[in-house]
This record gives C-alpha cells, structure tokens and sequence, in this order.
C-alpha cells in the first residue's frame, strides 16, 4: 500500500510530466505566417490622366515580410494591343506618378514573377504606394493601371 509521502512525490512527478508536455506542444505550433496578400484592380480610369478602354486586369501579389520576396501574377484583357511596358512603379499615391520599382516581363496574360524588395521600398508597398502599370503603342504612359492594396 503506498504511503502519503510516495503518494505525494508521485502527483508531483505527474504534474511535472503534464507542465512539460503543454510547453512542448506550444513550441511545435507553427509561427505566423511572414506571407502578406496585397492586390490591385487595373482600369483605364486610375491612369493620370484617366483613359476611357475597354481593358481591365488584376494583379494578385505575395509579399515575405522576412525575406523581401515579392511575387506576383498580372492577369489582363481587352487592351488595345500588345504590352509595350509592364510594371511596378512607385513610390506614389493613386492620382500620381512614380518610377518604375519592378520591371515585369513583358508577355500575354498572366504575367507572373518575382522580384527582391529593400526595406525601404517594403515600407512604401505596405504603405499603399506601389501602382501596378500596363502599357501599350497607343497608351504609352500606361493603358490600365491598379493601386496596391493590402487584401483584407
């Protein structure tokens, strides 16, 4: 028959067995994600100055907050003839110009890639001043174009 004393050393040892069990399973519980959804809607109405066409386009863009990494797919239609310049530019707010940040290939929809951010310019992308472009012969300073946003 066991004792009170042997009872009680055996409690605590479960006890501490149980204790160091839920600290192990907090730390295998995997950290939040780095990963950050922003996206762009693109019309010839957010140019600067606004063009009245028929094309429209999405950019849909994955951005690693620890690594800088950047992805993204540019899906596009009805423009008014091929890509002449794909693009990236900012820093700018909607209604204002900027450089170009990351060139994109230019090709036929979807246009997908991947670029290197700086922190710097990782601020101005969390920031909402990063504008997704398309241009083309007849729209040279841009045909359709979409302001990044962070995808709530």
């Amino acid at each position: 028959m066991p004792t009170r004393r042997s009872s009680l050393i055996l409690a605590a040892t479960l006890a501490a067995a149980a204790l160091a069990g839920c600290g192990s399973m907090q730390s295998s519980q995997p950290a939040a994600s780095s990963w950050m959804n922003l996206t762009a809607q693109l019309t010839g109405a957010q140019e600067v100055p606004p063009k009245q066409v028929a094309g429209t386009g999405t950019a849909d863009v994955q951005f690693d907050r620890d690594t800088g990494t950047l992805r993204y797919t540019v899906t596009y239609s009805g423009l008014t003839g091929p890509l002449t310049g794909a693009h990236i530019h900012g820093p700018a707010a909607m209604g204002a110009n900027a450089g170009i940040v990351v060139p994109f290939a230019n090709g036929a929809s979807p246009i997908r890639g991947e670029a290197k951010l700086t922190p710097a310019q990782a601020g101005d992308l969390m920031a909402g001043l990063y504008y997704v472009n398309l241009h083309t012969a007849a729209n040279p300073g841009g045909e359709i174009r979409g302001q990044l946003a962070i995808k709530r």
